[in-house]
């Protein structure tokens, strides 16, 4: 179960992170904020996902005989999420180390610039600024930013393994070909 772990989890994580970089590279410091990027991050998250799904089916067919209980299958989903996600991770510290440069500034401008725009007053726009700056201290302290970019993708992670677990306990879903 160890070597599908590794071979089904950096396959994910490679994915999410090719996707991470596809789009850093594509749009540059003029990334999408709000939800359309989230919506790009979390759908490359989703596609990488898919080694999961890939990874307990074929641990149920070819090392199980076909049968997997929801444990197994849910640990094996659980093991696979996790190595993505430290790639995940790494990826983003190298990207925010090369090419990302002040995220925690830009993003702190957009929220204040967002605010402005939506007609927030002198005293919501103090209170925000106060925000974004007790923000960006945080967010450069290594142990504060790896568990947060951490904790963007594991739990999405989880949910994929949960579901997959629970299909694939059931040998009729998504039978072995032959």
């Amino acid at each position: 179960m160890g070597r599908n772990i590794l071979k089904y989890g950096v396959i994910a994580g490679l994915v999410v992170a090719a996707g991470m970089w596809g789009t850093l590279l594509a749009f540059g410091n003029d990334m999408p904020h709000g939800w359309s990027g989230m919506a790009l991050g979390y759908l490359s998250m989703l596609v990488a996902f898919s080694a999961v799904v890939i990874g307990i089916r074929r641990y149920r067919d070819v090392d199980r005989g076909g049968v997997i209980g929801f444990w197994p299958a849910f640990g094996l989903g659980l093991g696979i999420s996790l190595v993505a996600a430290i790639f995940y991770v790494l990826a983003w510290e190298l990207a925010q180390a090369t090419v990302v440069g002040d995220f925690a500034g830009r993003y702190a401008a957009t929220a204040i610039e967002q605010a402005k725009a939506g007609g927030a007053g002198a005293a919501e726009l103090a209170k925000l600024t106060a925000q974004m700056e007790a923000f960006k201290l945080q967010y450069a302290n290594p142990l504060f930013r790896l568990p947060m970019t951490f904790a963007e993708i594991f739990p999405v992670g989880v949910l994929v393994s949960l579901v997959s677990a629970a299909v694939l306990r059931n040998r009729r879903a998504l039978p072995a070909r032959g």
